[in-house]
């Protein structure tokens, strides 16, 4: 719990419990009025009066713990208060109690609750209005239970509707946040990708160019294993800097194809976190294809046209170069047409 929400639910617990308070004086001021408005009044024993006046009050300082058990200790309370004339306003401690049952608990457990409070309320209202100390006549009676009823069911309906409006901002923000994610994962996977597929590019065409020129020009060939060595490095570098990014986020991947929240390389370039490549190039069930092709008999120097079409995680890639123009893709072969320039890739 964060020190703002703390501090807002004791400014309520604070509020709670001054509604009580003033509830169990007014009920106080109750036991202790006579009959100078004309109605019957409470003849018992005084601390009979002071007991029932705090069972009604009192309850209310911890409804938001206990809302049923409080609702139903109050409504009690009232219609005890009712049934020995004490009862001169509209049942506001159910209400209040009421509320809290409507937005704190489900509905299974809510309305089978506010039909029992508004039945005991309305009868323990009529009986000591029209049967045990007639002070109404039965339509009055009526409509003094009517009176009582409204305001438990209204409180129970406003707890109801802020309850609702709650959920409904929660799911927003739900929503919101699987919105953020998804946007993430995909930012993610794009740059994966491109690190990949560029890469990945680049190591193919200089393999198939150092396979070329192993046996007629040796230094190119190096040069060629040098650059393939080189582009690795970076590329297993840049992909722990993402993935660490990734690790960072507490987001995960899922088992289509996609790196898991668990998978990381290491400083070797070995993959940690359970991950790893399998014999035929496979990383975590996914395949890269690189399909390469050198036409016969050509000959490396001078100007290179070449292209390269291969897959990555069910993605197609195309990428093209040539030294000395624009390239152009041939399927999913790779043709070089000319000589390739020594030094170049």
């Amino acid at each position: 719990m964060t020190p703002t929400a703390g501090h807002r639910r004791l400014q309520l617990q604070l509020v709670d419990l001054a509604v009580a308070l003033s509830l169990t004086a007014v009920y106080i001021g109750f036991v202790r009025m006579g009959s100078g408005d004309g109605r019957a009044y409470y003849t018992g024993p005084l601390w009979t009066g002071y007991l029932i006046a705090a069972a009604v009050g009192l309850p209310v300082a911890v409804r938001r713990r206990r809302p049923l058990l409080v609702l139903a200790a109050v409504l009690a309370a009232l219609a005890a208060a009712s049934l020995l004339d004490i009862v001169r306003e509209p049942y506001a401690a159910a209400g209040f109690s009421a509320y809290l049952v409507g937005l704190a608990e489900p509905a299974r457990r809510s309305v089978p609750a506010l039909v029992v409070a508004l039945t005991v309320a309305g009868g323990a209202v009529y009986l000591g209005e029209a049967v045990v100390t007639p002070a109404e006549d039965p339509w009055g009676a009526v409509g003094v239970a009517g009176l009582v009823v409204l305001v438990i069911g209204g409180s129970w309906g406003a707890g109801r509707m802020v309850r609702g409006r709650r959920a409904d901002a929660l799911r927003r923000e739900r929503r919101r946040s699987e919105r953020a994610v998804e946007e993430e994962r995909l930012r993610i996977a794009r740059e994966l990708h491109d690190i990949v597929s560029h890469n990945l590019s680049l190591i193919a065409v200089k393999a198939g160019v150092a396979g070329h020129v192993a046996d007629a020009d040796p230094q190119e060939a190096r040069d060629a294993l040098k650059v393939i060595e080189e582009t690795s490095r970076s590329a297993l570098a840049e992909m722990r800097r993402t993935l660490g990014v990734l690790r960072g986020q507490g987001a995960s991947l899922g088992a289509d194809g996609s790196l898991g929240r668990g998978a990381s390389f290491g400083a070797d370039g070995s993959l940690g976190g359970g991950a790893s490549f399998g014999a035929d190039g496979s990383l975590g069930g996914v395949r890269p294809s690189v399909r390469m092709g050198l036409s016969a008999g050509a000959r490396l120097p001078g100007r290179t046209r070449l292209s390269a079409r291969f897959r990555i995680s069910a993605a197609w890639t195309r990428w093209a170069s040539r030294p000395g123009g624009r390239g152009r893709t041939s399927g999913s072969r790779s043709t070089v047409r000319r000589g390739w320039p020594k030094g170049h890739g």
